[in-house]
């Protein structure tokens, strides 16, 4: 287990830009739209804002927005029939190296997605971003009502090491698999503790993370192809054959973990966490598996082949993977250079599918948390 040489997630790690993240992560809005009522839930559990103050929204992790774009509409549109005089506030949050401008253009209908403009269909709406990770608190005492965040809280604040046999969490043991598992639970209480802080008394969380289910099944391992192993082979490959190094190969590291559901709700549940006590209570968890729309797509199509099948499937790998193993290779190296090996990079998982297509999907499995801070 070696130390790494970079280790805060938010210096190194970024969705594809470009409007490219939403356009080729069908299943993660796939993921959101079928738990678009558990929002819809707290709205209805809020208490109504006093003092003319708004109500607040804010989503956690929102890449360029594409992905929860119709469960905000939803959202909003819901608060106006609830609240319809009040003022309504959306704050979009992630890391400074998001796509931002996308974000706004998404927003605003000036992308080939012109559905879902909820600042064009309803009045006393409010747009702002923040570009601060969720790790730390980003909204003021007592200022929220419904915070939200999908597929992103699996990313650990920085990496505790490099492992040295594998790319991910989920392939790492002893030393390694320890640090990460520590790493995770101290991220995931300052997680809440930021989050409780920031929730005015009867607000809502609704969570919905990458982790393990009961099963043992994670995202891109659900019964068929690993996709975390298939990372790894092709990394290896081109380590052993000298077309990345050593060092660039070890480097390699997901800054991400996946918990169990009881990892999610154990600082919840225990009436002795700082958790528990700064007011959070679990309101309900539960695991689902969504499966890949690539792969349910291909089977439904027998006119597709396994070529198209592969170029349709590994965009979506490469949408949030890309930049580990971009940011692995040696900055010494021409950029152009840099730029041609994580091409053949993803050419050979491309080529690999292609080959033998049975069993390569991405089946997007999470854990589903509505958390309510009581007064």
């Amino acid at each position: 287990m070696t130390q790494p040489t970079v280790t805060r997630t938010g210096a190194t790690v970024s969705m594809k830009s470009g409007g490219y993240y939403s356009q080729r992560t069908r299943g993660a809005k796939d993921v959101i739209d079928n738990a678009s009522g558990m929002l819809l839930d707290a709205v209805a559990a809020i208490p109504a804002p006093q003092d003319g103050q708004p109500v607040r929204i804010a989503d956690f992790g929102t890449a360029d927005g594409g992905t929860s774009k119709a469960a905000i509409y939803k959202t909003v549109a819901a608060l106006r029939v609830r609240f319809p005089d009040d003022q309504i506030v959306v704050t979009y949050t992630d890391l400074p190296s998001n796509d931002y401008s996308r974000l706004f253009k998404n927003m605003l209908g000036l992308t080939e997605d012109q559905g879902n403009l909820y600042l064009n269909d309803f009045d006393g709406v409010f747009v702002q971003a923040c570009g601060i990770g969720f790790h730390r608190q980003l909204l003021p005492d007592s200022s929220l009502d419904i915070g939200f965040s999908a597929t992103a809280m699996h990313y650990v604040s920085e990496k505790p090491c490099d492992i040295e046999d594998h790319v991910h969490m989920v392939g790492a043991s002893g030393a390694a698999l320890k640090a990460f598992s520590q790493r995770a639970a101290d991220d995931w209480q300052n997680i809440l503790l930021a989050r409780a802080r920031e929730l005015r008394p009867g607000g809502r969380l609704v969570i919905m993370n990458f982790g393990k289910d009961e099963e043992g099944r994670y995202l891109g391992h659900t019964g068929g192809v690993n996709m975390f192993d298939t990372f790894h082979l092709h990394w290896k490959a081109m380590a052993d054959e000298g077309r990345i190094t050593g060092q660039e190969y070890t480097r390699a590291t997901f800054p991400q973990f996946y918990r169990t559901k009881e990892e999610f709700c154990a600082p919840l549940l225990d009436e002795t966490s700082p958790v528990y006590e700064a007011g959070l209570r679990l309101v309900s968890a539960h695991t689902g598996v969504v499966r890949c729309p690539y792969q349910v797509a291909f089977e439904n199509d027998p006119s597709m082949t396994a070529r198209e099948f592969a170029v349709s499937y590994v965009p979506t790998l490469r949408s949030w993977s890309e930049t580990v193993f971009a940011n692995a290779l040696d900055q010494g190296r021409d950029a152009a250079e840099r730029a041609e090996l994580v091409d053949e990079f993803y050419q050979r998982y491309e080529d690999m599918v292609a080959d033998a297509p049975d069993g390569h999907a991405m089946d997007y499995v999470h854990c589903y948390l509505a958390i309510e801070k009581v007064p």
